[in-house]
């Protein structure tokens, strides 16, 4: 997972669309505040973070980070209009492990993202993902359900993968929607039941991994108390 704090809309959204038509699962938060709420929920991979603010501008963020053991060694990449080498100089001081200056292109972005998480893992490939006979590998983007090539959508996938990764925790639909379909969202969470629904039809006999959780949301897990 790929966490984006970036204030500007059509920024979030383009940066966004590039992470996810690369493979990556990706969320973009407008304000610090945002951001914090998530990580208390779940640690990002990698963090794409804007300098210009509001609420805290983003070196501010960043030390905050630095300080914290869960998160001091964050992989950082900073994204920002100021393009100094002092600006850059001091975003580096301050801990981040590379530093983009706006305008950026696509390319760029993704092959330093790719280069900072195969650093940070120390060059190992990200394992495969298994719950019971289905699997999952990330850097592939390829689901295998009891042995057999599953061909899925993006957010099929990214809804699936969330779930592997978080196997055996609930989810309620608004979490879903935020995680998966963006904070800026503006559907409902009838979404979330048509992907599920697909989803399993599409697992075949690994569909019934995929629980409903009466009340609440979904979770995946071999059996009913994981």
């Amino acid at each position: 997972m790929i966490y984006l704090l970036e204030d500007d809309r059509g920024i979030r959204s383009f940066v966004l669309y590039a992470l996810n038509s690369s493979g990556f699962e990706a969320a973009g938060f407008e304000a610090p505040s945002a951001l914090y709420e998530a990580m208390r929920s779940a640690l990002p991979d990698l963090l794409l973070l804007d300098i210009m603010l509001p609420e805290e501008d983003g070196l501010s963020v960043l030390k905050k980070l630095r300080a914290a053991p869960e998160t001091e060694q964050l992989p950082v990449i900073m994204l920002t209009a100021k393009s100094s080498e002092f600006d850059k100089v001091r975003g580096l001081d301050s801990g981040a492990d590379d530093y983009i200056a706006k305008p950026f292109g696509t390319m760029e972005l993704i092959s330093r993202i790719r280069a900072l998480l195969r650093r940070s893992s120390g060059g190992r490939e990200p394992s495969a993902i298994t719950v019971g006979k289905l699997c999952l590998v990330p850097e592939k983007h390829t689901v295998n359900a009891d042995g057999r090539a599953v061909s899925l959508t993006l957010k099929e996938y990214e809804l699936l993968l969330l779930l592997m990764k978080n196997a055996g925790t609930v989810f309620s639909r608004d979490v879903l929607l935020q995680r998966v379909w963006g904070y800026d969202f503006s559907g409902e969470s009838r979404t979330v039941d048509v992907h599920i629904r697909t989803l399993r039809s599409k697992l075949g006999s690994c569909g019934e991994l995929i629980r409903t959780v009466r009340g609440v949301g979904y979770k995946i897990g071999e059996s009913a108390d994981d």
